[in-house]
């Protein structure tokens, strides 16, 4: 059973504890700092149960980040300041083996 789970860049960046629903109630769940949107978590023996079993299968939460579509003015602030501290660097780490190749037989 999979779960898609939305939660703020905030909540990604940062880290968290979530309640998520499951078929028997909300459980608690932590989300570590520098989650990725897609990133899937299993809660073990939260899905379905089994034909003729007390067993119950593994819950799988897929988490997106949800960007927002407006900002108010403090917010976009708060973005722009933070954009000041993002680099290149962060965004594209480094040069993948395909790159490297490139740049040798170019």
């Amino acid at each position: 059973l999979l779960l898609e789970f939305p939660i703020s860049f905030s909540q990604a960046a940062l880290g968290d504890e979530v309640k998520v629903p499951t078929l028997s109630g909300k459980v608690k769940m932590k989300i570590p700092a520098g989650t990725q949107s897609g990133k899937v978590f299993r809660l073990r023996g939260q899905g379905l149960p089994h034909v003729n079993s007390s067993y119950r299968g593994d819950l799988y939460i897929k988490v997106v980040v949800v960007t927002p579509r407006k900002l108010r003015s403090e917010e976009k602030e708060l973005f722009e300041k933070l954009s000041k501290y993002d680099s290149e660097k962060r965004l594209h780490p480094g040069k993948n083996l395909f790159s490297k190749l490139k740049d040798i037989f170019a």
